[in-house]
């Protein structure tokens, strides 16, 4: 009772009082929410790689917090991107995207139509997709030395295509360049498909691709892989070296998965959904269906998904300058 009275005839009370109250209202909007079916924006068309991470969250959160997560899938880092960022900030608008829109999309656009940082919250880091260099057979290149040497003996000769300008391969392919003192042609393609098309015929040398869809190449004898940029080996090509193993350590470069939110959505919904979200991307059937695909689950807290993105785009910032490419 003397509590009571204390709290009632302090200054403030009615503040502390109100404070509770919301606090209370909060916590309890959490702890039923979602009430209806929540949309996931994925700016990727349906059956890449994001989109395969997104289903697979999607159904899971679907099973624990017994609502549809519907995938809505707007081709176009932009669209989908500018969508998320205007949607209400109530839980039910969901954005999962990576380091291209991210990271690399704010030192590539002078007048991009959505802020990464301002305009969204991060809910976690999801997945990290490492990338694979891979050559065409005819080059006399087995490993990365051999490969650093022969670009070397040829500047400018060597082409590595990339699944378009600014995209991870193109990055990826520009970091090692700085790092490695060579000198190798860009050509960039409309999608990760066509280019890997290309390097199968013949048509460039080398490329900077994920794992997954090139498999059936290497499985074949067409491609030939040198390294990936992963701290372990990858399970589906276990005897393919990490970057770190082929004498080339500083070579960090990997695609990248956050989920998001608009800007304003309350601590209570985002943390809620990351408790959900990390459970998921570490359970063991997840992370082995991820590493048929060469995906890694990582799963963080909000606060370590901000500043993953910050340091990502800081450095992949300084990689375009110092390739000379620059914002249009």
């Amino acid at each position: 009772m003397k509590f009571c009275c204390g709290l009632f005839n302090s200054h403030g009370s009615c503040a502390v009082i109100a404070g509770l109250a919301v606090f209370s209202g909060a916590a309890a909007y959490a702890q039923t929410y979602p009430i209806r079916p929540v949309r996931i924006i994925v700016p990727f068309s349906a059956s890449g790689p994001t989109d395969i991470v997104a289903r697979l969250v999607g159904q899971r959160l679907h099973d624990v917090m017994g609502q549809q997560f519907i995938i809505d899938n707007r081709g176009g880092t932009h669209v989908g991107a500018q969508l998320a960022a205007r949607a209400a900030p109530d839980g039910y608008t969901l954005f999962l995207t990576g380091i291209a829109g991210l990271s690399i999309a704010p030192h590539m656009h002078k007048n991009l139509p959505y802020d990464p940082v301002r305009d969204y919250v991060p809910i976690s880091k999801l997945t990290v997709q490492p990338l694979m260099l891979m050559v065409h057979p005819s080059l006399p290149a087995r490993t990365v030395k051999d490969f650093i040497a022969l670009a070397r003996s040829r500047p400018g000769q060597l082409d590595y295509a990339s699944s378009g300008l600014a995209g991870t391969g193109h990055v990826a392919g520009e970091l090692f360049k700085s790092l490695t003192k060579t000198s190798m042609e860009h050509i960039p393609y409309k999608g990760a498909a066509p280019a890997l098309t290309d390097l199968v015929a013949g048509q460039v040398q080398v490329m900077f691709g994920t794992v997954l869809a090139a498999v059936p190449f290497l499985k074949s004898g067409k491609l030939r892989a040198l390294a990936v940029t992963s701290d372990k080996r990858v399970a589906a090509v276990s005897d393919v070296l990490t970057f770190t193993e082929a004498a080339l350590p500083n070579f960090d470069a990997a695609s990248w998965n956050c989920m998001l939110a608009p800007a304003g959505t309350s601590s209570e919904i985002i943390n809620r959904l990351n408790a959900e979200l990390v459970r998921i991307v570490r359970d063991p059937a997840v992370l082995a269906r991820l590493a048929g695909d060469g995906v890694s689950g990582t799963g963080s807290t909000p606060e370590e998904a901000a500043a993953y993105i910050r340091a990502e785009t800081a450095k992949w910032g300084k990689v375009l300058r110092d390739a000379g490419i620059k914002p249009s």
